[in-house]
């Protein structure tokens, strides 16, 4: 089992690591900005399947030659079959769907099979982005309320800028990559805040017990030892975690590969943060034991 190792003598190293890609990530997504699927652009969804493999720039070029707007089309799982996503101007034109139909038959010169369609209007887009962004928040709220209740502010404060850090990163490394960002990455975002949080818990936990049990050592001996304990717990939680996620990504196809590689990330930054982001918070607040009675007593006078 792995002990003893001196995490403290990294922890600024680490910060300055923390910052350069939280400020990396930041500009990125606000310069370059976040590519949105359909469920927040609005538009049409199709997954088409042909009896014949074809290049998806013909499949591009005859689209296009309908003036739909933008046009993105990729493969999608086994050779045939495709994923098209169509800016559609005329979201309510329920003859739309019938003449790409025509149009990609004639064109393609192959038999043509429509397996899903969906159409995502713009102020259904607009209410969904809205509320994807309002789902975050109250989460982010009532982590930071639960840590608030369950220890003291400072470390409701460590908790809350190590979530930051965990999903502004995730999303920044999204926009490096250019990667689509719909529901389900949403989803997986909540995911990592869940995910994140219960990894800081536990070694807020150990910390605030440790304090109590060793009153004469400093807060940065005291973080040393509660990650150490943890560690075991820490790393075994992560790898399973991952084996199950590496094995969506490979086998799981295309639909699930934005969520288990946003999910993979958020591991991986999540662990990272609950160790370098969140712990040298409380070393900042210069928590002791002392610290805590205070607070206790403003509880309990």
């Amino acid at each position: 089992m792995i002990k003893n190792i001196n995490f403290v003598s990294k922890f600024k190293k680490a910060n300055v690591v923390s910052i350069i890609f939280f400020i990396l990530s930041l500009i990125f997504i606000i310069f370059k900005g976040l590519n949105y699927g359909i469920d927040f652009k609005g538009g049409t969804l199709i997954e088409l399947r042909t009896s014949t493999s074809v290049e998806t720039s013909s499949i591009r070029n005859s689209l296009k030659s309908m003036n739909l707007g933008d046009v993105n089309v990729k493969n999608f799982g086994k050779d045939g079959d495709y994923l098209i996503k169509v800016e559609q101007k005329n979201i309510n034109n329920s003859d739309l769907i019938p003449k790409i139909k025509e149009n990609l038959s004639r064109n393609l010169n192959s038999e043509v099979d429509f397996r899903r369609v969906e159409n995502v209007g713009p102020k259904v887009s607009a209410e969904l982005l809205e509320s994807s962004v309002l789902a975050i928040s109250l989460a982010l709220a009532a982590m930071l309320f639960y840590i608030w209740i369950r220890f003291e502010w400072q470390f409701s404060v460590g908790s809350i800028i190590a979530l930051f850090h965990d999903i502004v990163i995730t999303l920044g490394i999204f926009s490096v990559l250019s990667l689509e960002i719909n529901l389900s990455i949403i989803a997986a975002v909540l995911t990592i805040v869940g995910y994140s949080m219960n990894d800081t818990v536990v070694i807020y936990d150990r910390i605030r017990e440790n304090l109590f049990k060793y009153t004469k050592i400093s807060i940065s001996d005291i973080a040393n030892i509660s990650i150490n304990e943890t560690l075991a717990r820490t790393i075994i939680t992560s790898i399973t975690t991952l084996l199950a996620l590496v094995s969506i990504y490979v086998l799981g196809g295309e639909i699930l590969k934005g969520f288990s590689f946003a999910m993979i990330l958020g591991v991986l930054i999540g662990t990272y943060s609950s160790i370098f982001v969140a712990s040298p918070i409380l070393k900042f607040f210069k928590v002791s034991y002392k610290t805590l009675e205070k607070e206790e007593e403003k509880i309990l006078p």
